[in-house]
Protein backbone atom coordinates (compact mmCIF):
# COMPACT_ATOMS: atom_id res chain seq x y z
CA UNK A 1 0.00 0.00 0.00
CA UNK A 2 1.07 3.25 -0.53
CA UNK A 3 2.61 5.41 1.76
CA UNK A 4 0.30 8.09 1.19
CA UNK A 5 -2.40 6.35 3.16
CA UNK A 6 -0.55 7.11 6.06
CA UNK A 7 -0.12 11.15 5.57
CA UNK A 8 -2.77 13.40 6.96
CA UNK A 9 -4.44 15.93 4.27
CA UNK A 10 -2.98 19.03 4.30
CA UNK A 11 -5.19 20.88 6.54
CA UNK A 12 -5.87 18.49 10.13
CA UNK A 13 -8.20 19.14 12.18
CA UNK A 14 -9.68 21.92 9.86
CA UNK A 15 -6.40 24.20 10.47
CA UNK A 16 -3.66 25.27 8.01
CA UNK A 17 -0.15 23.61 8.10
CA UNK A 18 2.34 26.25 9.22
CA UNK A 19 6.02 25.52 8.43
CA UNK A 20 6.98 25.04 12.03
CA UNK A 21 5.64 23.01 14.71
CA UNK A 22 2.76 24.57 16.11
CA UNK A 23 0.88 24.06 19.61
CA UNK A 24 -1.38 21.38 18.36
CA UNK A 25 1.54 19.67 16.51
CA UNK A 26 2.51 16.49 18.00
CA UNK A 27 6.50 16.23 19.29
CA UNK A 28 7.51 14.43 16.51
CA UNK A 29 8.91 9.96 16.56
CA UNK A 30 11.73 9.60 14.74
CA UNK A 31 10.94 7.42 11.79
CA UNK A 32 7.08 8.25 11.32
CA UNK A 33 5.80 9.99 8.70
CA UNK A 34 2.07 10.35 9.59
CA UNK A 35 1.16 12.91 11.89
CA UNK A 36 -2.13 11.09 13.18
CA UNK A 37 -0.04 7.87 14.55
CA UNK A 38 2.68 10.60 15.90
CA UNK A 39 0.01 11.93 17.50
CA UNK A 40 -1.71 8.80 18.66
CA UNK A 41 1.80 7.58 20.23
CA UNK A 42 2.36 10.89 22.11
CA UNK A 43 -1.33 10.62 23.62
CA UNK A 44 -0.60 7.36 24.79
CA UNK A 45 2.76 7.43 25.89
CA UNK A 46 1.40 10.66 28.21
CA UNK A 47 -1.88 8.39 29.38
CA UNK A 48 0.93 5.51 30.81
CA UNK A 49 3.31 8.00 32.63
CA UNK A 50 0.03 9.28 34.30
CA UNK A 51 -1.77 6.12 35.02
CA UNK A 52 1.45 3.95 35.74
CA UNK A 53 4.25 6.41 37.21
CA UNK A 54 7.57 6.86 35.71
CA UNK A 55 9.61 4.43 38.10
CA UNK A 56 8.38 1.02 36.80
CA UNK A 57 10.47 -1.89 35.50
CA UNK A 58 8.63 -0.62 32.14
CA UNK A 59 8.20 3.12 32.08
CA UNK A 60 11.86 3.22 30.76
CA UNK A 61 10.87 1.15 27.59
CA UNK A 62 7.43 2.76 26.68
CA UNK A 63 8.77 5.13 24.10
CA UNK A 64 11.42 2.77 22.66
CA UNK A 65 8.40 0.08 21.78
CA UNK A 66 5.87 3.22 20.96
CA UNK A 67 8.14 4.10 18.28
CA UNK A 68 8.57 0.14 17.00
CA UNK A 69 5.01 -0.22 16.62
CA UNK A 70 4.88 3.08 14.82
CA UNK A 71 7.13 2.49 12.31
CA UNK A 72 5.91 -0.69 11.75
CA UNK A 73 2.38 0.82 11.16
CA UNK A 74 3.42 3.29 9.47
CA UNK A 75 5.89 1.50 6.76
CA UNK A 76 3.58 -1.71 6.45
CA UNK A 77 6.77 -3.60 7.79
CA UNK A 78 6.80 -5.95 10.90
CA UNK A 79 10.47 -6.42 10.65
CA UNK A 80 10.84 -3.03 13.34
CA UNK A 81 9.06 -5.12 15.92
CA UNK A 82 9.76 -8.68 15.45
CA UNK A 83 13.69 -7.81 15.80
CA UNK A 84 13.13 -5.58 18.87
CA UNK A 85 16.19 -6.83 21.21
CA UNK A 86 15.22 -7.58 24.28
CA UNK A 87 11.96 -8.95 23.11
CA UNK A 88 9.17 -7.32 25.35
CA UNK A 89 6.57 -9.12 27.15
CA UNK A 90 3.51 -10.27 25.29
CA UNK A 91 1.34 -8.56 27.92
CA UNK A 92 3.16 -5.04 27.80
CA UNK A 93 3.00 -5.10 24.05
CA UNK A 94 -1.13 -5.97 23.64
CA UNK A 95 -1.68 -3.71 26.68
CA UNK A 96 0.24 -0.63 24.49
CA UNK A 97 -1.30 -2.30 21.44
CA UNK A 98 -4.95 -1.66 22.74
CA UNK A 99 -4.39 1.71 23.68
CA UNK A 100 -2.99 2.84 20.11
CA UNK A 101 -6.54 1.25 18.90
CA UNK A 102 -8.30 3.00 21.50
CA UNK A 103 -6.38 6.65 20.66
CA UNK A 104 -6.96 5.74 17.04
CA UNK A 105 -10.88 5.10 17.16
CA UNK A 106 -11.30 8.35 19.59
CA UNK A 107 -9.78 10.37 17.05
CA UNK A 108 -12.26 9.30 14.79
CA UNK A 109 -15.45 9.81 16.64
CA UNK A 110 -14.53 13.35 17.98
CA UNK A 111 -13.79 14.12 14.64
CA UNK A 112 -9.72 15.11 15.07
CA UNK A 113 -9.21 12.22 11.61
CA UNK A 114 -11.11 11.14 8.91
CA UNK A 115 -11.67 7.41 8.33
CA UNK A 116 -9.79 7.19 5.02
CA UNK A 117 -7.06 7.72 7.71
CA UNK A 118 -8.15 5.99 10.76
CA UNK A 119 -8.96 2.32 9.10
CA UNK A 120 -5.55 1.80 7.53
CA UNK A 121 -3.51 2.31 10.63
CA UNK A 122 -6.26 0.24 12.37
CA UNK A 123 -5.69 -2.28 10.16
CA UNK A 124 -1.19 -1.88 10.21
CA UNK A 125 -1.44 -1.99 14.32
CA UNK A 126 -3.58 -5.28 13.94
CA UNK A 127 -1.21 -6.78 11.43
CA UNK A 128 1.76 -5.66 14.24
CA UNK A 129 -0.32 -7.19 16.56
CA UNK A 130 -0.74 -10.42 14.93
CA UNK A 131 3.40 -10.14 14.12
CA UNK A 132 4.08 -10.23 18.04
CA UNK A 133 1.92 -12.90 19.23
CA UNK A 134 2.76 -15.35 16.31
CA UNK A 135 6.36 -14.88 16.86
CA UNK A 136 5.13 -15.68 20.47
CA UNK A 137 3.89 -19.16 19.45
CA UNK A 138 6.90 -19.92 18.73
CA UNK A 139 8.57 -20.02 21.64
CA UNK A 140 8.85 -23.48 23.81
CA UNK A 141 6.62 -21.80 26.64
CA UNK A 142 4.14 -20.70 24.04
CA UNK A 143 1.72 -23.27 25.93
CA UNK A 144 1.63 -20.93 28.76
CA UNK A 145 0.12 -18.25 26.70
CA UNK A 146 -3.04 -20.51 25.40
CA UNK A 147 -6.32 -21.05 26.80
CA UNK A 148 -4.61 -24.01 28.97
CA UNK A 149 -2.02 -22.72 29.87
CA UNK A 150 -3.02 -21.84 33.78
CA UNK A 151 -4.16 -25.53 33.79
CA UNK A 152 -0.17 -26.50 32.93
CA UNK A 153 1.35 -23.64 35.36
CA UNK A 154 -0.90 -25.45 37.82
CA UNK A 155 0.47 -29.04 37.18
CA UNK A 156 3.89 -27.70 36.98
CA UNK A 157 3.53 -25.79 40.93
CA UNK A 158 2.38 -29.25 42.15
CA UNK A 159 5.37 -30.97 40.53
CA UNK A 160 7.44 -28.53 42.66
CA UNK A 161 5.71 -29.09 46.07
CA UNK A 162 6.46 -32.75 46.65
CA UNK A 163 10.21 -32.31 46.41
CA UNK A 164 10.50 -28.76 48.13
CA UNK A 165 9.12 -30.38 51.29
CA UNK A 166 11.20 -33.29 51.49
CA UNK A 167 13.92 -30.35 51.34
CA UNK A 168 12.33 -29.07 54.15
CA UNK A 169 12.41 -32.24 55.67
CA UNK A 170 15.26 -33.20 55.12
CA UNK A 171 17.40 -29.80 55.88
CA UNK A 172 15.62 -29.58 59.19
CA UNK A 173 16.40 -33.34 60.17
CA UNK A 174 20.44 -33.15 59.37
CA UNK A 175 20.74 -29.74 60.71
CA UNK A 176 19.27 -30.62 64.08
CA UNK A 177 21.02 -33.80 64.54
CA UNK A 178 19.48 -36.56 63.75
CA UNK A 179 21.34 -38.16 61.14
CA UNK A 180 23.97 -37.68 62.88
CA UNK A 181 26.38 -34.82 63.92
CA UNK A 182 27.46 -32.09 62.01
CA UNK A 183 29.56 -29.40 62.50
CA UNK A 184 29.15 -25.54 62.41
CA UNK A 185 29.92 -24.66 59.27
CA UNK A 186 27.51 -27.60 57.93
CA UNK A 187 24.41 -26.32 59.96
CA UNK A 188 24.93 -22.97 58.53
CA UNK A 189 24.84 -24.81 55.05
CA UNK A 190 21.63 -26.29 56.42
CA UNK A 191 19.85 -23.50 57.52
CA UNK A 192 20.52 -22.08 53.81
CA UNK A 193 19.17 -24.54 52.10
CA UNK A 194 15.90 -24.88 54.44
CA UNK A 195 15.83 -20.83 53.78
CA UNK A 196 15.72 -21.13 50.11
CA UNK A 197 13.25 -24.34 50.55
CA UNK A 198 10.80 -22.83 52.16
CA UNK A 199 11.01 -19.47 50.17
CA UNK A 200 10.32 -21.60 47.27
CA UNK A 201 7.24 -23.51 49.06
CA UNK A 202 5.76 -20.25 49.39
CA UNK A 203 6.11 -19.02 46.09
CA UNK A 204 4.55 -22.06 44.99
CA UNK A 205 1.58 -22.13 47.72
CA UNK A 206 1.04 -18.76 46.38
CA UNK A 207 0.56 -19.18 42.55
CA UNK A 208 -1.48 -22.13 43.05
CA UNK A 209 -3.40 -19.84 45.51
CA UNK A 210 -3.94 -17.35 42.35
CA UNK A 211 -4.60 -19.95 40.32
CA UNK A 212 -8.05 -20.97 42.54
CA UNK A 213 -8.44 -17.25 42.93
CA UNK A 214 -7.29 -16.78 46.51
CA UNK A 215 -10.34 -15.85 47.99
CA UNK A 216 -12.12 -19.02 49.05
CA UNK A 217 -11.33 -20.74 52.48
CA UNK A 218 -10.92 -24.37 52.02
CA UNK A 219 -13.35 -25.44 54.77
CA UNK A 220 -16.78 -23.75 54.52
CA UNK A 221 -17.75 -23.75 57.69
CA UNK A 222 -15.87 -23.09 61.04
CA UNK A 223 -13.94 -25.69 63.07
CA UNK A 224 -12.48 -25.76 66.65
CA UNK A 225 -8.23 -25.35 66.69
CA UNK A 226 -5.49 -24.04 68.96
CA UNK A 227 -4.46 -20.58 68.10
CA UNK A 228 -1.70 -20.99 70.65
CA UNK A 229 -0.86 -24.32 69.11
CA UNK A 230 -1.05 -23.01 65.48
CA UNK A 231 1.15 -20.33 66.06
CA UNK A 232 3.71 -22.71 67.85
CA UNK A 233 3.48 -24.59 64.31
CA UNK A 234 4.19 -21.80 61.96
CA UNK A 235 7.15 -21.07 64.37
CA UNK A 236 8.58 -24.39 64.12
CA UNK A 237 8.04 -23.90 60.37
CA UNK A 238 10.75 -20.85 60.44
CA UNK A 239 12.92 -21.44 63.14
CA UNK A 240 15.59 -22.86 61.24
CA UNK A 241 15.61 -19.54 58.74
CA UNK A 242 15.76 -17.43 62.27
CA UNK A 243 18.52 -19.44 63.37
CA UNK A 244 19.72 -19.27 60.39
CA UNK A 245 20.03 -15.50 60.73
CA UNK A 246 20.70 -15.55 64.14
CA UNK A 247 16.88 -13.98 64.65
CA UNK A 248 14.94 -14.07 68.02
CA UNK A 249 11.65 -15.17 67.38
CA UNK A 250 9.14 -14.34 70.04
CA UNK A 251 5.33 -15.79 70.29
CA UNK A 252 2.25 -13.79 72.18
CA UNK A 253 -0.20 -15.79 73.23
CA UNK A 254 -4.08 -14.85 73.61
CA UNK A 255 -5.73 -15.30 76.94
CA UNK A 256 -8.61 -17.33 75.22
CA UNK A 257 -6.94 -20.41 73.57
CA UNK A 258 -9.35 -22.38 71.75
CA UNK A 259 -11.28 -20.81 69.15
CA UNK A 260 -13.67 -21.55 66.10
CA UNK A 261 -12.47 -20.51 62.54
CA UNK A 262 -10.36 -21.37 59.87
CA UNK A 263 -6.91 -22.62 60.67
CA UNK A 264 -5.77 -23.86 57.09
CA UNK A 265 -5.93 -20.42 56.00
CA UNK A 266 -5.30 -18.68 59.28
CA UNK A 267 -2.12 -20.76 59.11
CA UNK A 268 -0.98 -20.31 55.72
CA UNK A 269 -1.60 -16.06 56.71
CA UNK A 270 0.78 -16.37 59.43
CA UNK A 271 3.53 -18.55 57.71
CA UNK A 272 3.71 -15.98 54.78
CA UNK A 273 3.64 -12.39 57.02
CA UNK A 274 6.48 -14.20 59.50
CA UNK A 275 8.74 -15.76 56.47
CA UNK A 276 8.81 -12.96 54.65
CA UNK A 277 9.10 -10.74 57.91
CA UNK A 278 12.24 -13.47 58.71
CA UNK A 279 13.75 -12.46 55.10
CA UNK A 280 13.99 -8.77 54.99
CA UNK A 281 14.89 -8.47 58.38
CA UNK A 282 18.90 -8.36 59.07
CA UNK A 283 19.30 -8.04 62.52
CA UNK A 284 17.04 -8.01 66.22
CA UNK A 285 13.08 -9.96 66.68
CA UNK A 286 10.27 -10.93 64.72
CA UNK A 287 7.52 -11.44 67.46
CA UNK A 288 4.20 -13.15 66.21
CA UNK A 289 1.27 -12.27 68.33
CA UNK A 290 -2.03 -12.70 69.43
CA UNK A 291 -4.15 -11.02 71.46
CA UNK A 292 -7.84 -11.07 72.79
CA UNK A 293 -10.36 -8.04 71.57
CA UNK A 294 -14.14 -6.93 72.84
CA UNK A 295 -16.67 -9.44 71.99
CA UNK A 296 -15.24 -12.43 69.99
CA UNK A 297 -12.64 -10.51 67.91
CA UNK A 298 -9.01 -11.55 68.24
CA UNK A 299 -5.92 -9.68 66.38
CA UNK A 300 -3.19 -10.90 64.74
CA UNK A 301 0.23 -9.17 64.18
CA UNK A 302 3.39 -10.03 63.38
CA UNK A 303 5.92 -7.27 63.56
CA UNK A 304 10.08 -7.50 62.66
CA UNK A 305 13.04 -4.73 63.62
CA UNK A 306 13.47 -4.84 59.58
CA UNK A 307 14.05 -1.49 57.58
CA UNK A 308 10.83 -0.54 56.94
CA UNK A 309 8.84 -0.30 53.70
CA UNK A 310 9.45 2.73 51.00
CA UNK A 311 6.60 4.87 51.09
CA UNK A 312 6.47 4.83 47.26
CA UNK A 313 5.24 1.48 47.15
CA UNK A 314 2.62 1.55 49.95
CA UNK A 315 -0.12 1.89 47.75
CA UNK A 316 0.59 -1.15 45.03
CA UNK A 317 1.93 -3.33 48.30
CA UNK A 318 -1.20 -6.05 47.77
CA UNK A 319 -1.21 -5.98 44.18
CA UNK A 320 0.43 -9.00 42.57
CA UNK A 321 2.45 -8.94 39.53
CA UNK A 322 3.65 -5.32 40.03
CA UNK A 323 7.11 -4.64 38.65
CA UNK A 324 9.70 -2.97 40.50
CA UNK A 325 12.74 -1.69 40.20
CA UNK A 326 14.82 -2.93 42.85
CA UNK A 327 15.76 -2.15 46.30
CA UNK A 328 13.37 -1.51 49.12
CA UNK A 329 10.35 -1.62 46.78
CA UNK A 330 10.66 -5.17 46.39
CA UNK A 331 11.43 -5.82 50.27
CA UNK A 332 7.87 -7.18 51.16
CA UNK A 333 6.84 -8.62 47.87
CA UNK A 334 7.90 -12.43 49.08
CA UNK A 335 8.62 -12.21 45.23
CA UNK A 336 9.44 -10.17 42.14
CA UNK A 337 5.79 -11.43 41.32
CA UNK A 338 4.41 -9.54 44.44
CA UNK A 339 1.82 -12.78 44.82
CA UNK A 340 2.65 -13.28 48.82
CA UNK A 341 1.09 -10.29 50.16
CA UNK A 342 -1.33 -10.15 47.30
CA UNK A 343 -2.79 -13.77 48.25
CA UNK A 344 -2.15 -13.14 51.96
CA UNK A 345 -4.33 -9.99 51.80
CA UNK A 346 -7.10 -12.17 49.65
CA UNK A 347 -7.17 -14.81 52.55
CA UNK A 348 -7.64 -12.45 55.11
CA UNK A 349 -10.36 -10.83 53.81
CA UNK A 350 -12.24 -14.59 53.22
CA UNK A 351 -11.90 -15.23 57.06
CA UNK A 352 -14.01 -11.53 57.59
CA UNK A 353 -10.49 -9.82 58.12
CA UNK A 354 -8.70 -6.10 56.67
CA UNK A 355 -5.12 -6.34 56.34
CA UNK A 356 -3.33 -3.77 57.35
CA UNK A 357 0.17 -2.45 58.50
CA UNK A 358 2.65 0.24 60.31
CA UNK A 359 5.96 1.09 59.16
CA UNK A 360 8.82 2.90 59.84
CA UNK A 361 11.78 3.82 58.13
CA UNK A 362 14.78 2.09 60.20
CA UNK A 363 12.35 0.75 62.64
CA UNK A 364 10.64 -1.74 61.46
CA UNK A 365 7.07 -2.92 60.14
CA UNK A 366 3.64 -4.21 61.79
CA UNK A 367 1.09 -6.28 59.55
CA UNK A 368 -1.99 -7.07 61.47
CA UNK A 369 -5.60 -8.06 61.17
CA UNK A 370 -8.70 -8.62 63.27
CA UNK A 371 -11.08 -11.92 62.86
CA UNK A 372 -14.11 -12.87 64.57
CA UNK A 373 -13.61 -15.96 66.50
CA UNK A 374 -15.81 -17.58 69.04
CA UNK A 375 -14.78 -19.72 71.72
CA UNK A 376 -15.52 -23.23 70.74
Amino acid sequence: MSSKVWRPSPTPLGKPRTSGPTSESPRPVAGVSSRLLTAVLRRVEARWKKVYGTDGTDAADIPRLLAAFGIAADHRDPIYVAELDPRPSLRLSQRLLEMLEDELLKSWKVGQAPGSQVLPALTALREVRTCIESRYHQLPGAPLLGPDGLEFLVEVVHDLRSPLTSVLFLAETLQQGRSGEVNDLQRRQLGLIYSAALALSSVANNALGLAHEGDQLEEGEATPFSVTELMEEVRDIVRPMAEEKALAMHLVAPRMDRRLGHPLELSRTLLNLTTNALKFTEAGTVELGARDLLGNRVEFAVRDTGSGINPDTRATLFQPFRRTSGGSARRYAFSSTGLGLAITHRLVEAMGGRLGFDTARGEGTRFYFELELPPA
